[in-house]
């Protein structure tokens, strides 16, 4: 089924090195920026004010027009960031070894932790409003860009061999390969992805829309703040509108966004004969009988389309070109003088930085160790128990179109209820039991990150062509053999999408599942989650400067040595030829 290639990972003694030696410099950079948002956020007042969140029904509409706005704004961001950022790590071995490691620590960064340095910082250079609305945007946005991004390398690197031939033959430059094979041989797991996104971006919500540092108030007006008040309240009637108008506008962007989206994909299978029952969309249907849409999409859509190909399309330059080839660097004293600047900055702001992890005593580095291993096997079993169910439940809502149908929109709501409003309900269920905080914990990071995971097994089981399942039926493969001949090999490369990102997730999703508020009492657990929101409500920036650099040095190790292995094992042997 799969043919080797020549794995540009195993690069040697030297490529190994030099991956080594980026890290150190991401990380370093990092670190210093880390470091400018602290200084930054002494200037800002030690006091701050938020709106008053109204609990009438009667705003919920306003409330959930902001939401939107702003998750929106985010996902617009993500997509953009995805397609370059995926584009240009798959195009070229070189750039692929400094873009990979930047994109491991940029998943692994816990945000809620980083987010009081940047919203500090924003603050303390911009208007108060403007800050915060960023900040929000920059929340979310990290919730839906990585796995898309993650989803968009991986099509990028599996795509066919013939595929490829193909563009050579045909001589396509780099725009008619991205249009014409690269993207439509994406779109699935992208657009599977972009449902798991916008369901992280909702579970996010919360934290985006009600940031509080010390006795300074973040708060935006909106859906996430309308029901983290109202769970502080513990006014149930007020959680059960909010939830209810959440469930609503997700049902709505179902059926009028996502649902159509998944019918028109269909059509970018890799197979030779149709499906016998392709998913459906009823707006699908009801704008390919619209004269309005249909003209809209002739006239506007494939006109801007085509004068983008003749702008862009022009140049056929001949070669396979998905490597870019490698070109002599010349000497530029001017970009010389620059690096060594940037290079000085970096240095001097890792002094600065080593100053302040100087001033935190040795027992909380101790601490430090223990909660990383604490949390690291929290994170663990987290993804366990997430395989368990979400690989036979994916393969079956992705194999089956009508099931899809009737399951998809239910789990995409479950997934966008954010937990972190339903948490003080599960912590005083599980409160009194033996163990009961780390059950409560390992519970919501399961509800944060197992939805990765599903998304991208039915992402792969919808992208398993019809003719491989017909030649199983043909040779009558018994379901033992059919897994494992053809929907664990075809599911490999998703799921290991599916685990990086949900593992990146789980790691974030320990920040508000080991350490908690609930009325006036504060319930934690040992772990490096714990740490670093304790140390974000004390102001204890030396901790969390320490705990944060921890947690990116683990999750970073582990996608390295761990993950990027399986990603090559997928870009050599399950690879659809």
């Amino acid at each position: 089924m799969q043919t080797p290639r020549r794995n540009v990972f195993a690069a040697g003694h030297i490529g190994a090195l030099q991956l080594r030696v980026a890290d150190v410099i991401i990380l370093l950079v990092l670190a210093v920026i880390i470091l400018i948002g602290i200084r930054l956020a002494v200037n800002v007042p030690q006091t701050l004010s938020g709106p008053t969140i109204d609990l009438s029904p009667r705003v919920l509409p306003y409330y959930a027009l902001l939401s939107l706005l702003r998750m929106s704004a985010a996902y617009a961001l993500s997509l953009i960031f995805s397609l370059l950022y995926g584009y240009f790590a798959a195009s070229n071995p070189n750039t692929e070894r400094i873009m990979l490691p930047i994109l491991d620590v940029l998943q692994s960064v816990p945000i809620l932790s980083f987010l009081p340095v940047v919203l500090l910082g924003l603050t303390a250079v911009l208007p108060q409003g403007i800050a915060i609305e960023l900040s929000a945007v920059l929340l979310i946005f990290t919730s839906q860009a990585w796995n898309i991004t993650y989803s968009f390398y991986q099509s990028l690197k599996t795509l066919p061999t013939d595929i490829r031939e193909a563009a050579y033959i045909f001589r396509f430059n780099w725009w008619w390969r991205f249009r014409r094979m690269q993207l439509p041989f994406a779109a699935i797991g992208l657009i599977w992805n972009s449902v798991m996104s916008w369901a992280g971006g909702w579970f996010f919500l919360i934290a985006a829309e009600t940031f509080n540092v010390g006795t300074r108030d973040f708060r935006l007006p909106g859906l996430g703040s309308y029901l983290q008040t109202a769970a502080q309240r513990n006014d149930v009637t007020a959680i059960v509108w909010g939830l209810g108008t959440l469930i609503v506008l997700v049902t709505l962007l179902d059926q009028l966004i996502l649902r159509p989206l998944l019918a028109w994909s269909d059509k970018f299978k890799v197979e030779m004969v149709e499906s016998d029952s392709p998913p459906t969309s009823w707006f699908y249907d009801l704008l390919g009988h619209s004269h309005l849409a249909t003209g809209f999409t002739n006239h506007v859509v494939i006109g801007l389309l085509r004068s983008v190909d003749r702008r862009l399309g022009r140049s056929l330059r001949s070669g396979l070109a998905f490597e870019a080839e490698e070109t002599e660097a010349k000497p530029n004293p001017i970009r010389r003088l620059i690096l060594g600047v940037l290079a000085l900055g970096v240095l001097y702001g890792v002094w600065q930085l080593a100053g302040l992890l100087i001033t935190v005593p040795l027992a909380d580095y101790g601490r430090i160790v223990v909660g990383a291993f604490s949390t690291a096997l929290r994170v663990f079993i987290s993804l366990g128990i997430g395989l368990l169910w979400t690989v036979p439940l994916g393969v079956a809502i992705g194999s089956n179109p009508k099931l899809a149908g009737i399951l998809q929109p239910i789990v995409q709501i479950v997934a966008s209820v954010p937990a972190t409003a339903l948490f003080p309900i599960l912590l005083l269920a599980l409160i009194n039991l033996p163990g009961g905080l780390n059950i409560a914990a390992v519970a919501l990071m399961l509800l944060g990150t197992q939805w990765y995971i599903l998304f991208n097994v039915i992402a792969g089981a919808s992208a398993i062509p019809q003719d491989l399942r017909y030649t199983t039926d043909l040779l009558r493969f018994s379901s033992r053999k059919r897994w494992q001949r053809l929907i664990l090999p075809s599911l490999f490369p998703y799921l290991v999408t599916g685990l990086i990102t949900a593992g990146g997730g789980a790691w974030n999703a320990s920040i508000v599942a080991e350490y908690t508020t609930f009325g006036a009492k504060t319930y934690s657990v040992t772990g490096l989650g714990s740490l670093i929101s304790e140390a974000t409500a004390t102001g204890n920036f030396g901790l969390l400067a320490a705990s944060t650099l921890t947690m990116i040095l683990v999750v970073v190790s582990l996608n390295r040595y761990f993950w990027r292995r399986l990603y090559r094992l997928a870009e050599e042997k399950y690879k659809m030829e």
